[in-house]
């Protein structure tokens, strides 16, 4: 075995290798995403559908919002300020680029809580919403589902007034001065007392889909494993050939009769009928 051989095949052993390295990063990837999704699951099947709590039992005053606390309703009572409402526009729902409606709640204890009333779909005619149903007046009673704010965008996109990028309170903030706005939340309406006429469309449910994550894991593990296998088909081929080689030579040197020739795999019966056919031709 020659030196250029050697070389050749440490370069295919080589590449095997950081192929697997790069397979091996990819499927533990795809597991902490699995572990992360598996988690967030079992946070939707323990707070989705708990009692509902007041909001300062979990977000006194001066507190923060514990990520432990997604989707747990809480009940929160004082009124909506309807004139501050907002839209959080460009929101997937419905097969359209809707809407979703943003009204700050001032609680009985002075603080403003950002609640999502639902979504609306843009207008017949143009991309604002032809009408939105309107919050309750007076004193209302909300239980909602909390959720953390979204991350804030950063291309530095904005919005028309009255709109907004995205459902952040820094943003939404920015539109009440001087009010004590809970901050890193918001909640997902649930019900209204008292219950409005109309209301805007319920925001979908959580997915509950643990999504492909395992199965892309063992793929890339897969792969690896594949890879070296390819590496060991090519060198055992090459070994192969020269062994013949060499068998042929010999035979030549000591003056033997050739061998037969080496029988070819088996042709396939409707390729063998094409090929008369063309030589019909």
């Amino acid at each position: 075995m020659n030196r250029q051989t050697v070389l050749r095949w440490s370069g295919y052993v080589a590449f095997a290798i950081v192929f697997a390295i790069a397979c091996g990063f990819l499927s533990h990837w795809q597991f902490e995403r699995g572990a992360e999704r598996d988690a967030q699951l079992e946070l939707i099947a323990a707070n989705y559908d708990a009692e509902p709590v007041p909001l300062d039992r979990l977000i006194p005053a001066g507190g923060v919002f514990d990520g432990a606390d997604q989707w747990h309703p809480v009940v929160v009572t004082g009124e909506y300020l309807t004139e501050h409402q907002l839209l959080a526009r460009n929101r997937p729902r419905g097969g359209t680029s809707a809407f979703e409606v943003l009204v700050p709640f001032r609680t009985d204890d002075g603080r403003v809580f950002i609640v999502n009333r639902g979504w609306v779909p843009p207008g017949a005619d143009q991309p604002e919403p032809d009408s939105v149903p309107a919050a309750p007046e007076g004193p209302v009673t909300v239980v909602a589902r909390l959720m953390p704010d979204e991350p804030a965008p950063r291309s530095g996109r904005t919005a028309p007034p009255g709109q907004v990028p995205t459902v952040t309170t820094d943003i939404i903030a920015e539109t009440l001065p001087g009010e004590r706005v809970v901050d890193g939340v918001y909640g997902i309406m649930v019900s209204e007392t008292p219950a409005p006429s109309a209301r805007p469309s319920e925001l979908p449910s959580p997915s509950e889909d643990p999504g492909p994550h395992l199965s892309y894991a063992i793929q890339w593990i897969l792969f690896a494993i594949m890879g070296f296998a390819f590496i060991w088909y090519m060198i055992r081929t090459e070994l192969k050939h020269r062994r013949e080689d060499a068998e042929d030579a010999a035979a030549r040197a000591s003056g033997a009769p050739a061998p037969p020739p080496r029988p070819k795999r088996r042709r396939d019966r409707d390729a063998e009928e094409e090929d008369a056919l063309v030589d019909a031709r």
